[in-house]
């Protein structure tokens, strides 16, 4: 079931990160793919990444209905908890990010939910979710994409 459930949201965000891209303004001179190439990558590579999981779904050996244990039910409802929590703080992190910055806003959202999904590694969640997010600020620099300052001087 939490497949079916991770399939549907990455479908809703793709629809939703599709979206989004065709509002950014096109510019009738430089660069003949425009500033929506890259973002229409990604939303390729996300319906991509729903039609595998679909694939995997499908795929999987079918189990026989057996009598729900209350034990099964409540790691359902834990499964369900996480995911409206990494819903929640999606939402959140969209809502700072202008003001905070792609680099402290990313880090911050980055090191939460590894902080959570990989717990008691303070030292590798930070470092990773930093040097994640300074390493892809610079290759966007690189590639002449403009990311949200926020409070940060550069």
């Amino acid at each position: 079931m939490a497949d079916r459930v991770i399939f549907v949201s990455i479908l809703v965000l793709a629809a939703l990160y599709f979206y989004a891209t065709e509002q950014l303004p096109s510019l009738e001179i430089g660069d003949p793919l425009g500033p929506k190439a890259f973002p229409r990558l990604l939303g390729v590579a996300l319906v991509i990444t729903a039609g595998i999981l679909l694939l995997e779904i499908l795929r999987a050996p079918k189990r026989a209905s057996a009598p729900r244990t209350a034990e099964a039910k409540q790691s359902d409802r834990g499964t369900y908890l996480v995911i409206a929590g990494v819903v929640v703080w999606t939402f959140l992190f969209f809502l700072v990010f202008e003001k905070l910055g792609f680099v402290i806003a990313t880090t911050i959202y980055l090191f939460a939910l590894m902080a959570y999904f990989n717990p008691r590694k303070w030292v590798t969640n930070a470092l990773t979710s930093v040097l994640f997010c300074v390493g892809s600020y610079w290759m966007f620099k690189i590639l002449g994409v403009n990311l949200a300052q926020g409070i940060l001087p550069y």
